[in-house]
């Protein structure tokens, strides 16, 4: 019988599949630390799990420690695991696994993945094709940068995730305003990219014990940065049924000399990757941890495999059964028009959805269609979704393009 914790900070519904799929696993005991009270879990959840501790800041080592101690008595005594999906939670839970001798990610692992600075100085150093970077502690190390790399640049934090608080620049005038807004320091510098251009990718990777066994490709369209510059875009994430293929093979090299270089032993790590328009291929970063915006259910559709399941099983009982990748698939993200901020409107209407819904029928295997008077989400997954597949990667193109093409939510 394994012991394991499980962190969630809020129940957010993309964790809790996640955490119900921990909580399926035979010989496995479980527990879950969280800052909400035990009444938010679903009453079926609750009778499954072991112990419950409400703690007051999940992201902080200390709190999470305390919150270990208090409820490893209800589970025997021994802790075998401490796990979580989410990015800001990578580096304190390393910290209490070393400080508690719980097994898992090291310490130093886990700042390689978190700290983007970090991670491109690593790679560098490890020869694997990454965007040009830069630290900047201030305005003119900013400016400096830019004249030296030249423009557009990408402007981040070391320790973001998920696109936030990243945005494009290009200009010194642009720079300067977005800069002076993120009022960087000593302590809390700015991180400086290269703007890469050409077609963004995902390398989806399973390592267990040093080894990297399985890996999924997959190609955004348009690019995330755009998809977060312009609330409006419409976006899709597509999963090619050939990944093996000669066209891939730099990444896949590239891919797992950069997880060595970083430290990846065991988990599902996402990486974010460019090919060029001369036809290289540049990494823009990688997180220890599974990847967001229906990655993980697409991964599910591609190789019928419970992908949410597989990865508890992975972290808890280090074990992955590497599947087949049975079908192409892909998902479109709907997101509404007419309102020019993110969260400002309401679902007035969804446009051509019914005739496209009779034209693709079995191609479409899970949708989350938005509702009129449905408030407008905040995050850049939008309203709502289509997930198609198919055998055939070329029919789950066509698929995806007529749904981009057609398909209008509009804002009141």
């Amino acid at each position: 019988m394994s012991n394991a914790i499980f962190v969630v900070p809020y129940g957010m519904e993309t964790t809790m599949r996640f955490v119900r799929a921990a909580a399926s696993l035979p010989d496995t005991r479980l527990g879950i630390l969280s800052q909400e009270p035990i009444e938010k879990l679903p009453s079926d959840l609750r009778r499954k799990i072991a112990a419950y501790a409400r703690i007051g800041d999940a992201l902080d080592a200390e709190s999470l420690e305390q919150g270990v101690r208090e409820i490893a008595p209800q589970m025997g005594g021994q802790v075998d695991r401490l796990v979580g999906i989410l990015e800001q939670l990578q580096v304190p839970l390393a910290q209490v696994r070393e400080k508690l001798r719980i097994r898992g990610m090291a310490v130093g692992t886990a700042q390689n993945f978190r700290d983007k600075a970090r991670m491109k100085d690593v790679m560098r150093k490890a020869e694997v094709p990454c965007a040009r970077h830069g630290l900047a502690t201030n305005l003119d190390e900013a400016l400096a940068f830019g004249r030296e790399s030249g423009f557009p640049l990408v402007v981040k934090p070391p320790a973001g995730a998920g696109a936030k608080n990243t945005f494009r620049v290009n200009n010194e005038e642009e720079l300067t305003g977005g800069v002076r807004s993120m009022r960087p320091s000593a302590e809390q510098p700015v991180l400086l990219e290269e703007f890469i251009q050409g077609r963004e990718h995902s390398f989806d990777s399973v390592s267990l014990n040093g080894e990297h066994i399985f890996h999924s490709i997959s190609r955004y369209y348009p690019t995330p940065l755009e998809v977060m510059e312009s609330p409006w875009i419409q976006w899709c994430v597509f999963l090619p049924r050939e990944v093996d293929t000669p066209e891939f093979d730099d990444i896949r090299a590239a891919g797992k000399r950069c997880l060595d270089a970083l430290g990846m032993v065991t988990g599902l790590t996402h990486m974010e990757w460019f090919r060029r328009t001369d036809g290289s291929i540049a990494i823009s970063e990688v997180a220890a941890r599974p990847p967001g915006a229906q990655f993980t259910t697409l991964m599910s559709y591609a190789h019928d495999l419970d992908f949410y399941r597989a990865w508890a099983h992975l972290i808890v009982h280090e074990e992955f059964e590497v599947p087949e990748r049975r079908y192409a698939c892909g998902a479109v993200f709907l997101r509404g028009q007419g309102s020019g901020k993110r969260g400002a409107g309401q679902v007035a209407a969804v446009e051509g959805l019914d005739e496209l819904k009779a034209e693709l029928g079995d191609l479409i295997v899970e949708a989350r269609i938005p509702k009129p008077g449905q408030a407008q989400a905040s995050s850049y997954e939008g309203e709502g979704f289509v997930i198609l597949r198919h055998p055939e990667t070329s029919v789950v193109e066509d698929g995806l393009r007529k749904l981009l093409q057609s398909v209008r939510v509009k804002l009141s």
